[in-house]
């Protein structure tokens, strides 16, 4: 077993490969699990990387790929199901056998990425299999990690440019009123803790939940990208129950730019409950959302 081995399910997403960086710098070799075999140029070449094609609804795979690695992150995730993918196939199903295979590897760390809000209890289909999925790995594993993001940002993620797309319009809507509370978290952190999760996890704690250090309104959120875009725009309140039919009809698209499980999840706040572990914890300051908008919204 290789002692500074960590596999990464999930490793050329957004997330995931983030950590992947975040662990090559503080000195661990990295295997990169994923369906698709494509890297960066810069991983590819990397002599401490090595990628191995996995699925993580295959026993096999899984199997091979935490084989002889001392620790293991579960950053793959599945926003919109599909024909042949179903949340539950990914978040507790492939979650359950990634905890189980670990264990029976001899994998000493486990670290699952989850997300803030998670409950087995939602309406929401992907709220409810990210929190059947945590428990799924916690009866398999029994010491594994969770980490709860909130709402990410960083170059490149999909919040942030949704937003900027919406700045085109002449007017944008909010969702609701536009006041559901958010915690945005800058993707680099988020990565940060969980290599730090591998080097020096702070003794007593099972669930880290990672906000940034700002809690604000979705209204307040939409105001700040259209200032630094310089692109003001009237603000346009539209009712949750609206969301929910324009999402059913989308729905019948080929891919639905919008869902109800979306729409749920900006009905629930998404800030840390003050219960669980926190960037203090791991001794990780975080970036704000508005100091980070000109790396992540780059203007002309």
């Amino acid at each position: 077993m290789d002692q500074d081995q960590v596999t990464v399910f999930g490793g050329t997403g957004f997330l995931g490969r983030t950590i992947v960086y975040q662990l090559l710098d503080a000195g661990h070799a990295v295997r990169i699990a994923s369906r698709r075999p494509a890297l960066p140029a810069d991983l590819q070449r990397h002599e401490r990387v090595e990628h191995c094609s996995a699925d993580i609804r295959n026993d096999d795979d899984v199997a091979r790929a935490v084989a002889g690695s001392r620790g293991a992150v579960n950053t793959v995730s599945l926003y919109v199901e599909q024909r042949d993918l179903r949340f539950t196939t990914i978040h507790v199903e492939g979650a359950a056998r990634l905890a189980r295979v670990a264990s029976e590897a001899g994998v000493e760390h486990l670290v699952h990425i989850s997300g803030i809000g998670a409950d087995a209890g939602s309406r929401s289909a992907y709220i409810r299999a990210r929190g059947e999925g945590e428990a799924a790995v916690t009866t398999e594993f029994r010491d594994a990690l969770m980490v709860r993001p909130s709402v990410l940002f960083g170059p490149g993620d999909a919040f942030l440019r949704n937003l900027a797309t919406l700045a085109r319009l002449p007017m944008v809507p909010l969702f609701g009123r536009g006041d559901t509370r958010l915690q945005p978290v800058h993707v680099a952190d988020v990565a940060q803790a969980v290599a730090t999760l591998f080097n020096e996890p702070p003794a007593g704690h099972r669930v880290f939940e990672l906000g940034g250090p700002d809690i604000l309104e979705y209204r307040q959120i939409v105001n700040r990208v259209l200032e630094h875009l310089g692109q003001p725009r009237v603000l346009v309140p539209v009712p949750f129950f609206l969301w929910h039919l324009a999402a059913g009809l989308a729905s019948w698209l080929p891919r639905a730019p919008l869902t109800r499980d979306q729409v749920y999840l900006m009905q629930q706040d998404t800030i840390t409950s003050g219960t669980c572990a926190t960037f203090a914890d791991l001794g990780i300051t975080p970036r704000s959302l508005e100091a980070s908008l000109p790396e992540c919204l780059p203007t002309n």
